[in-house]
């Protein structure tokens, strides 16, 4: 038995996973332990998690790869040093992140809690974008496939890609820094007020509200150059010279202004965070989308060229642009895709862990990534003496509960209480692998009422009201009901809805039609599948409204978290497990 632990480390969205004998057994983000969006730092609770799950000793470790190599392309870095000098405080701040990726066995060895001596295991770095190519290719179902990874940055470059076949992945070209799509999209994000690291998710949702008006402007900023390449004008950014302001230190990861002054000139005022959203703000976000695509698919097109596959495995932060991805079909000649859940920086974890099975090791495929049910389970012992725990909080709140052991009347009585319009939190199984609620920990209401947004935001959610809601859909019925018919298990491609089914589900189609689909077979979430299926037969409808189970807040981990949620929020029934909970209601 050979055990692998891969691990995303001192960046965003830190994160772990176990691989054993080229079986990915378990993965989760450290978030959902430390209760912090996208943690940064070592993810010792995530590695905990994973060691348990697989009843593994982190002595008996065989090896343990991180998704960074700070030795790659040194002499890039120091011609790029040279010729821009950077300022001393950003050159420390890389030296200072790059040395923990150095120490790993200091921190692993801190993190389990056994001596330095005691562990046996090697340790491996991993180039980053390398390990995002692994982190698609390696898990996909395709024995060959075109692998491209598109990100901000990471060991010195933005965007790789080649050709992978069997368990091995030929790299034809990259994009090194300062050029960079995701720095691109950053720079916008930040001009239109959303500042928090991760919020390029708002933007692509604000883009349908507007109208490309300004593409001649993007194209400006983000000039494409032949065999599929592209440059940034770098007069408008800053990361080049004055380097990026980031802080990883164990808590929640913050980036720093990343564009200049001039993108003022050329594009007016910055937008306050707290200040409303015009129709020229709506219209911007619509360019920038615009424009990412526009290199995204002069990338794409030029990589199954090259190529000549007719499959595609992407991977990088910018894999996780739903948008993009759903016109992936018509906009280029692939005609089938992969991207696992993680697509990000999270997911570099198990793309070390898979580059070393396969490429170091020298081991056969025998794995698909075809569910993303790889987190934290929750037993029966548990959330009953949760609730007998919590018996007076429940009684405060006028809350009811009733444990309900056949699995056909649990989800008939969902499906019921969905129907009439009630918010349902549904905890089950094991924590999804990825940023997307998959089921298991998701926030459920009726994709008929166009009110639903809006209850939603009322009740819980309290976000942006330009942000859509995804469908889940019975993978058996989705022709019916969207243009496109194809697998997307990890509600990472957006497609448009039939024009005449809009108006049956307005909840979860957004202002230009589309919806961020999630498709569901019984085989993948058997309890899930089977709920939707009730709720099929109570409506007609094959299609249920899904949201994380969180309010401001990574998605809840744990039953006391789904408990916490649902007391201190207007969530009107909450299903953990078995047990059925509910308000009652008061004259």
């Amino acid at each position: 038995m050979t055990t692998i632990i891969g691990v995303n480390a001192y960046h965003g969205d830190a994160s772990a996973c176990l691989v054993k004998d080229g079986v990915l057994v378990a993965a989760a983000e450290e978030e959902r332990f430390r209760r912090i969006k996208h943690w940064a730092g070592f993810p010792s609770e995530a590695i905990k998690h994973c060691l348990a799950v697989g009843s593994v000793r982190a002595a008996d470790v065989d090896h343990v790869a991180v998704n960074r190599r700070p030795s790659a392309n040194l002499l890039q870095k120091a011609l790029f040093a040279f010729s821009k000098r950077p300022s001393l405080e950003a050159v420390a701040n890389r030296l200072k992140n790059a040395a923990k990726v150095a120490s790993l066995e200091d921190a692993f060895s801190a993190a389990t809690g056994t001596s330095r001596s005691e562990l046996r295991a090697t340790f491996h770095a991993i180039e980053h974008h390398r390990a995002h190519l692994a982190s698609a290719f390696y898990v996909s179902p395709f024995e060959e496939a075109a692998v491209v990874s598109v990100d901000g940055f990471g060991d010195f470059v933005s965007t790789m890609w080649g050709h992978g076949k069997a368990t091995r992945i030929a790299v034809a070209d990259e994009v090194a820094f300062p050029h960079s799509l995701g720095l691109f999209y950053l720079a916008m994000t930040q001009f239109l007020g959303f500042p928090h690291y991760g919020d390029e998710y708002k933007v692509m949702g604000l883009a349908p509200y507007g109208t490309p008006l300004h593409l001649d402007k993007m194209q400006s900023i983000v000039r494409l150059k032949p065999g599929g390449r592209f440059e940034l004008d770098l007069d408008y950014f800053v990361h080049h010279t004055e380097g990026v302001s980031m802080v990883w230190e164990g808590g929640e990861p913050t980036i720093g202004r990343v564009f200049d002054d001039r993108l003022v000139g050329l594009l007016g005022p910055v937008r306050g965070k707290d200040e409303p959203l015009t129709q020229y703000h709506k219209d911007l976000a619509a360019s920038m989308q615009a424009m990412y695509e526009k290199a995204f698919f002069h990338i794409l097109n030029h990589v199954q060229q090259a190529t000549g596959s007719r499959r595609l495995c992407l991977a990088g932060g910018c894999a996780m642009n739903s948008v993009a991805n759903g016109k992936v079909f018509q906009q280029t000649p692939f005609q089938d895709i992969y991207i696992q859940s993680a697509a990000g920086d999270a997911g570099g974890a198990i793309g070390a862990a898979f580059a070393v099975w396969h490429e170091s090791l020298l081991k056969p495929r025998s794995f698909v990534m075809d569910h993303a049910y790889l987190g934290p389970s929750f037993g029966e012992d548990e959330i009953s003496g949760l609730l007998q725990d919590r018996e007076h909080d429940l009684r405060a709140a006028n809350c009811v509960r009733e444990r309900v052991d056949c699995e056909d009347k649990l989800c008939r009585r969902t499906a019921e209480a969905i129907a009439q319009g009630k918010v349902v939190g549904w905890f089950q199984g094991r924590m999804e692998w990825g940023p997307r609620a998959l089921g298991n920990r998701s926030i459920l209401g009726d994709p008929r009422r166009g009110d639903m947004k809006d209850i939603l935001n009322l009740k819980i959610k309290r976000r942006e009201s330009f942000r859509p809601f995804a469908p889940s859909i019975l993978r058996e019925t989705v022709s019916e009901w969207f243009e496109t018919d194809y697998d997307v298990p990890f509600m990472l491609q957006v497609y448009q809805i039939r024009e005449e089914k809009r108006s049956t589900i307005p909840a979860v189609t957004h202002v230009n039609g589309s919806g961020r689909l999630q498709t569901v077979t019984k085989e993948q979430n058997p309890r899930y599948h089977r709920l939707i299926s009730a709720f099929q037969a109570n409506t007609g409808v094959p299609v249920i409204l899904n949201t994380s189970f969180n309010e401001n807040e990574p998605v809840v981990c744990r039953p006391v978290e789904a408990l916490d949620c649902f007391l201190r929020t207007r969530m009107d029934v909450l299903v953990l497990g078995d047990w059925y909970l509910s308000r009652e209601e008061t004259a």
